[in-house]
């Protein structure tokens, strides 16, 4: 991470010919926000001094309370390479205050802030490597998305099969551009799929670099006259789109997970921490998993988790323990997909980790087998519970647990159990293509 002060901003906006600022920030459903500043205007939002109304804003507040404050985070300051030189275009990420200058409860931001601190009161940091998986479609003479892909590609495919392969190269150079370390690239399962793996970091700032990416992958397939989407499931019959999080806890530095001892390779407080989650997994299904076409996704058969266990040796599961050891030993949790806000996600799955530990909560035995080729029987003799199967069923988890809560604040809970529970009424009733197929002449 980089250390910026003021000055450092000022002069590397003068020496880059940057004309415009984007002050962005995220809203609780992890739509990108922004204000756009000219450089004459930056000495003003140094100082803090940049105010939006936040009532425009989907669950931020209510009309009378709207004066907002963007207070930017100096070492988030990046130029945005696809907007050259001249008048170059830089953005800031931000953290929303309310006008008497305290850190506003309703900014997700805030909320993974929040934990982190309470993190670090117990003496440990928060690793985040995320991987998210995403479609390129073709667009229509309007510039529209359809959903014609662009290959038919498969997992590791390569080019000519692999189409999309120039649009990933060129996203993989623009992040770097960025910053960005690049561990892997290549083409997923389903046709039109495609990863970008980025190096592993602390979680606040993994979290920015996740909305980070969405824009770079969004703008630049936009270049190559295509659309990327991070939809979970744009189309039937095949694999939707994750966003697994590989987790681990820093004690002094060294990874906390690692035990030479362990048959799994595990210490206590990386077992606690699985405990925690699958404790309070299904209360947070509606914020890792968001839209109603998120339980399109997590059905069997796709590789995407549908079942609450752990393994060391499988796929299936919820929570799998890769293979690595040492310093690169982790958890990988399945379930959640790139519609999620990552703040809020990362918030939700760490503040339950370390109610584990406190606790010294311990999981239930791993499960080896393949969930998926099981009997209904067999998972109930071990024990194994199933996710939510829709989004109506997660809010109601979500209301179930005042876990979540707890760590989400009065406000964000609220706004969100409000605006899903309108998202999942309004899809409910509404008449969908397949009702027409089936019924209309039939009936």
């Amino acid at each position: 991470m980089y250390t910026y002060t003021k000055e450092d901003i000022l002069r590397m906006v003068a020496e880059n010919d940057v004309r415009f600022i984007r002050l962005q920030f995220t809203d609780i459903f992890g739509a990108q926000k922004n204000v756009a500043i000219t450089t004459s205007q930056l000495h003003k939002a140094l100082d803090n001094k940049c105010m939006f109304d936040g009532s425009s804003i989907e669950g931020f507040v209510r009309i009378e309370e709207s004066d907002m404050i963007l207070k930017p985070d100096l070492n988030t300051f990046c130029l945005f390479p696809w907007r050259p030189s001249p008048n170059r275009v830089a953005r800031l990420i931000c953290d929303v205050y309310t006008p008497d200058g305290v850190p506003f409860q309703g900014s997700p931001r805030q909320v993974l802030k929040n934990v982190l601190a309470e993190c670090s009161k117990l003496g440990y940091g928060l690793n985040v490597g995320p991987e998210l998986e995403f479609f390129l479609f073709h667009t229509d003479e309007d510039g529209g998305p359809t959903l014609k892909t662009l290959d038919n590609g498969g997992y590791f495919d390569m080019g000519p099969i692999d189409r999309g392969e120039n649009a990933r190269r060129d996203i993989v150079l623009t992040l770097e551009e960025m910053g960005y370390e690049i561990e892997a690239s290549h083409h997923e399962c389903a046709r039109g799929q495609h990863e970008i793996d980025f190096k592993y970091g602390e979680a606040l700032e993994t979290a920015d670099r996740m909305m980070t990416f969405k824009l770079a992958v969004k703008t630049i397939a936009q270049h190559h006259g295509l659309h990327a989407t991070f939809m979970p499931k744009p189309i039937f019959g095949i694999a939707g789109s994750g966003m697994h999080l590989n987790l681990s806890l820093s004690c002094d530095k060294a990874n906390a997970f690692p035990s030479e001892s362990d048959k799994h390779g595990l210490a206590p407080v990386a077992y606690h921490f699985i405990a925690g989650i699958m404790r309070h997994i299904k209360g947070m299904t509606a914020v890792l998993n968001p839209l109603v076409n998120s339980y399109k996704r997590l059905v069997p058969d796709y590789e995407a988790p549908v079942y609450i266990a752990w393994s060391a040796r499988n796929r299936s599961p919820l929570i799998r323990v890769p293979s690595a050891e040492g310093h690169s030993t982790r958890v990988e949790l399945r379930s959640p997909d790139p519609a999620a806000n990552p703040y809020l996600s990362l918030a939700l799955v760490l503040a339950a980790g370390l109610e584990g530990i406190r606790e010294k909560l311990e999981p239930p035995a791993p499960v080896d087998g393949n969930i998926y080729e099981m009997s209904a029987t067999a998972r109930k003799r071990n024990k194994i519970d199933n996710l939510p199967g829709d989004l109506w069923e997660a809010v109601q988890e979500m209301k179930k647990d005042p876990f979540i809560r707890t760590v989400l604040g009065d406000h964000i809970f609220e706004k969100y159990v409000e605006a899903k529970e309108l998202e999942w009424n309004e899809y409910n009733t509404r008449v969908s293509q397949w009702e027409i197929d089936s019924y209309l002449a039939k009936y």
